[in-house]
């Protein structure tokens, strides 16, 4: 038998075997090393067996915004087809785009590949960068649009789903006030946040022209924002800190004619943070020179004027202007309105879903992020369900006993419950058991039940448009995605009153950490939970920790820390380009 019969009947048998997976083979013929190795299944049988795999389902994901690159980063890729569609194919540190209008950082240091970030993951995840133009959640599909320029053939596909999530955020709210698509500027994403910072620019280049006239030079240098929340005021103390620690250096002639005006509806700027952090952003802004004109509403836009009204007088004022920033909160982007009028909720401004973000009336669509928002169910609508189940002995009347066996699935199922102890500041539940007067009571009737908990609905809140609320809804998703199996068997959540059983998962409960609102001058302002308000230089060292900590990846926490740095030393950079 010569050597090489020898391997090819080695090899032959060696298939045959199932068990004998990777069997390596060595001889030594002659001082040489002869290798052979042999797959213990064949082309056929590993054919077989993937044709009697169960089929994975498919999840297609909308968008690459924070509550989607959350759900894409905490999924579990490889129990899933996973395929995400979005006409970015970055996803982008929304929070610090105030700072790149003005060269505080730049913008490729907030902007990470979304094909960095799904390549991490689990298995395998497929992205194309398209836009969605239309949902048909009764065939599950999706139709989209590629917005590559230049596209040879054509650029529409659709895509089938077992799981959808939408993800696509929102678009600004112009309240559909004259001018402002046409001569406003937006601040939304980086696209947005670079178009202003050459627009502030080129307001600047074009006051110090010989050619203009003081009233032209005014005109272009009065830059107004129209907003009073904190992408506003930030954008306004960022804007500022940039116009006297590097501007007016480079522009000497015009510094004493540059002027910010900042325009509230309401009666304060950031109203909803504490009062404190509201007054005191007020007192600095004016100290810093910012107009600051509060209770007025924008009645249209033109090239050259704004005009308002102020509400408390009605008197109707128009002024110049050279750039103007619109950042007055957001609406709901066109798919989002045709899917909704599809399913129904034609008389809402955004996605309506349950508490575990599932969307109302397609029970295999989530909607997560800016484009919905969570429709908590009161527990006053379930509350003779809930005595029922309570009541095991059908006598019409609870004891304690049965009262506080079913107030930790009621905290569970209605978080506002929870909400109302701790605003309340009450630790023991037989605070509620107790009667008008305050004595205790042995048992309780349906009346009594109902008193007991009228006052939780109250704490039913909407939750706000953050990347905070966005991020936890794209982790809690994911981790729902990663069990379900389990769940299936072993349901996680609360009881379900109206019938038998639990449900699948715990409700979705946001957890809030605090927010920041950068007021320049190297200060800034927090409100903490357990209403702590922090103010001040030491706040702003704090802002900066925090937003270099939750960086996606070490490429971009580098990235800012260095432009941070390099403004400190250098200052900003003003060239256009």
């Amino acid at each position: 038998m010569t050597i090489a019969s020898f391997f090819i009947r080695a090899s032959k048998a060696i298939n045959n075997h199932p068990f004998c997976s990777g069997l390596l083979l060595l001889c030594t013929v002659s001082g040489g090393g002869v290798v052979a190795l042999s797959e213990s299944q064949s082309e056929a049988q590993r054919s077989n067996i993937e044709d009697h795999q169960p089929r994975k389902k498919k999840v297609v994901v909308l968008g690459t915004g924070w509550a989607a690159t959350s759900f894409l980063k905490g999924l579990d890729a490889s129990l899933y087809d996973v395929q995400v569609v979005s006409p970015r194919n970055y996803f982008a540190f929304t929070p610090l785009l105030p700072s790149v209008t003005c060269g505080t950082v730049e913008a490729r240091s907030v902007v990470e590949p979304i094909r960095n970030i799904i390549q991490k993951s689990k298995g395998e995840i497929k992205f194309w960068e398209a836009e969605c133009v239309k949902i048909n959640a009764a065939d599950k599909k999706v139709f989209c649009r590629s917005n590559i320029e230049n596209l040879v053939g054509s650029g529409d596909f659709s895509l089938d789903y077992d799981f959808l999530v939408v993800s696509v955020g929102a678009q600004v709210n112009t309240f559909n006030t004259p001018g402002v698509k046409e001569n406003c500027h937006f601040l939304k994403n980086v696209e947005d946040a670079q178009k202003i910072r050459l627009s502030v620019i080129d307001c600047l280049e074009k006051a110090v022209l010989p050619s203009q006239s003081e009233e032209e030079q005014r005109s272009n240098l009065h830059f107004v924002i129209v907003g009073g929340g904190p992408t506003g005021v930030e954008f306004a103390a960022e804007l500022h800190d940039y116009i006297q620690e590097d501007l007016i250096n480079l522009y000497p002639t015009v510094k004493d004619k540059v002027k910010i005006t900042l325009i509230q509806s309401g009666d304060h700027i950031l109203n909803m943070f504490d009062e404190r952090i509201s007054s005191f952003a007020e007192q600095k802004f004016r100290r810093d020179g910012i107009e600051v004109q509060t209770g007025c509403r924008v009645l249209s836009v033109n090239d050259k004027e704004i005009t308002m009204k102020a509400k408390s007088t009605g008197a109707v004022s128009s002024v110049p202007h050279g750039l103007i920033i619109w950042s007055t909160g957001i609406s709901t982007l066109p798919v989002i309105r045709d899917f909704m009028e599809e399913i129904g909720q034609v008389k809402r401004h955004v996605l309506a879903t349950d508490e575990w973000l599932r969307v109302h009336g397609c029970k295999d669509v989530f909607a997560i992020g800016d484009c919905s928002s969570i429709n908590q169910r009161k527990i006053m609508d379930d509350i003779l369900d809930i005595f029922k189940a309570a009541d095991k002995n059908n006598s019409g009347t609870l004891t304690v006993e049965e009262f506080a066996e079913v107030m930790d699935d009621i905290i569970l199922r209605y978080p506002q419950v929870e909400y109302y102890l701790q605003k309340n500041h009450i630790l023991d539940l037989r605070v509620l058991w107790n009667d008008p007067e305050g004595n205790e009571r042995k048992e309780i009737d349906i009346e009594g039940f109902k008193r007991a908990l009228s006052f939780a609905d109250s704490q039913v809140k909407t939750l706000p448009a953050t990347a905070q609320v966005a991020a936890q809804q794209g982790a809690y998703l994911a981790s729902c995605f990663n069990h379900i199996d389990l769940c299936l068997d072993h349901p996680e959540g609360p009881r379900r009153f109206s019938g038998s059983g639990h449900h699948m998962f715990r409700p979705f409960r946001y957890k809030h950490f605090g927010q920041f609102a950068p007021l320049g001058g190297e200060q800034a302002a927090a409100e903490l939970p357990g209403d702590w308000v922090s103010i001040g230089h030491s706040t702003q060292w704090l802002w900066y920790s925090v937003y270099a900590s939750k960086q996606v990846s070490w490429r971009t926490r580098y990235l800012v820390v260095s432009d941070w740095t390099r403004k400190f030393i250098f200052g900003r950079d003003s060239s256009r380009v």
